[in-house]
């Protein structure tokens, strides 16, 4: 079963990452150390897509370098 949402979300701010807010069910975070912000989007009770799974990892791992 995916995760949802709100657990990428959790994961995000765990790793330090800030939201800046969005329009609707987009999210917008950034980190200090990471060039480029990330969207999320959907419902917070939502499953998470696969490249949203994808996307939020791979800038975790680029912000910890």
């Amino acid at each position: 079963m995916p995760p949802k949402i709100r657990d990428l979300i959790a994961e995000l701010e765990r790793a330090g990452f800030k939201n800046l807010g969005g329009k609707g069910s987009h999210r917008n975070f950034t980190h200090p150390n990471s060039l480029e912000p990330i969207t999320i989007s959907g419902k917070t009770g939502g499953d998470a897509k696969h490249y949203q799974i994808r996307a939020v990892r791979l800038i975790i791992e680029e912000s910890k370098k």
